[in-house]
């Protein structure tokens, strides 16, 4: 892969597109195979894989949970439509929806709403429970539109 990403003031090459490739699908893959898998000694993967992290390329590594087996597989995508969308509103709107557990995903949209929503319950009654009580209320809420997923056919893509 010739591909070259330019971000601030750091240039990713191959080896830093191959290294986060590799461990966006297996963050715990040991340093002797990661290097081998990308084609470097060890000394300099572990140089690359500490400066990506430093960089905030790699933010976290975590376990990916299993939804359906914990019985969280109900997911409803619901638009947000605020009363206000001056910054002031967009920030506390914001604040205010990250303290929502059962909120996966939060998109500010251009379009004809101005949020996007993943929500992720046991099912439709917790749904229920939760836009009324916690979706609802949130600062300049004017109106929602929900939409139930009935099969999730692509989640957590790797980096291609």
């Amino acid at each position: 892969m010739n591909q070259k990403f330019r971000t601030t003031n750091v240039e990713l090459d191959k080896f830093d597109l191959a290294i986060l490739r590799v461990v966006s699908t297996n963050g715990r893959i040991s340093l002797t195979e990661l290097a081998d898998r990308i084609g470097l000694s060890k000394s300099p993967t572990q140089t690359r894989l500490k400066r990506l992290e430093k960089e905030g390329y790699i933010r976290g590594y975590r376990a990916v949970l299993d939804p359906i087996l914990l019985g969280m597989d109900h997911i409803a995508f619901v638009e947000i439509k605020l009363s206000d969308t001056r910054e002031r509103a967009l920030a506390e709107f914001n604040n205010a929806v990250k303290n929502i557990p059962e909120v996966e995903q939060v998109h500010l949209i251009a379009g004809h709403f101005d949020y996007l929503l993943k929500i992720r319950t046991h099912n439709m009654s917790d749904y229920r429970r939760v836009l009324a009580e916690k979706i609802s209320t949130l600062p300049h809420m004017s109106n929602t539109a929900t939409y139930v997923a009935m099969q999730a056919i692509v989640e957590n893509a790797p980096l291609t």
